[in-house]
């Protein structure tokens, strides 16, 4: 089994994994996020492959890195993570008692004896908010929950309580739609469970 690298920070994709026993190292990307795609699930595919691109051309060895990055779009404008508690205000209470939709992009890139493999693709999940107080998008923005993710919240921490309902893969608003990417790597005879 040759080594698996994980190119992103993130806690919850790192658990995500751990849940289906991979093997794998952290090593986060480092460079800017650049968007040059308008449309949805192509701009997190395009961050995903920066990500992967970046930390895959760094090894030297037999390597498989896997790359991910997740957006919320609303009334197709794409929300990031918030800069300052104030955006995040912002957009936590554009969301309230609406549908919006996350994409999550994964990039996986393979070198094996020489020869190179990459496949990029996207997951969408549907999410609709309960309608939500000026009260509560506050407190839940002071908490601090909200300033590390996509769209200012967390479905699988604090923020599951305004989720009303969702369509599609949880997983994939969590950050790696994990049963998609297992069957990618399988399909490229990538063993990612030791």
């Amino acid at each position: 089994m040759k080594k698996i690298i994980l190119a992103s920070a993130s806690p919850r994709r790192r658990e995500l994994l751990e849940q289906i026993g991979a093997a794998f190292e952290v090593c986060p990307a480092k460079g800017e996020e650049k968007i040059t795609k308008t449309e949805p699930g192509e701009a997190a595919e395009e961050l995903s492959l920066e990500k992967c691109r970046e930390v895959f051309q760094a090894q030297e060895d037999d390597v498989t890195v896997i790359g991910a990055d997740t957006i919320v779009v609303l009334d197709g404008k794409i929300l990031g993570k918030p800069g300052s508690k104030d955006e995040a205000v912002r957009m936590l209470s554009a969301l309230r008692g609406r549908t919006h939709q996350v994409f999550t992009g994964v990039t996986v890139m393979s070198r094996e004896e020489g020869k190179v493999r990459e496949v990029t693709f996207h997951e969408s999940t549907q999410v609709s908010f309960y309608p939500m107080s000026d009260r509560e998008i506050q407190d839940y923005v002071l908490d601090g929950e909200p300033m590390d993710k996509a769209g200012a919240y967390g479905i699988q921490g604090k923020g599951a309580v305004f989720i009303r309902e969702i369509r599609g893969d949880y997983n994939n608003v969590v950050g790696l739609p994990i049963a998609r990417l297992y069957q990618e790597l399988k399909n490229m005879g990538i063993q990612i469970r030791e």
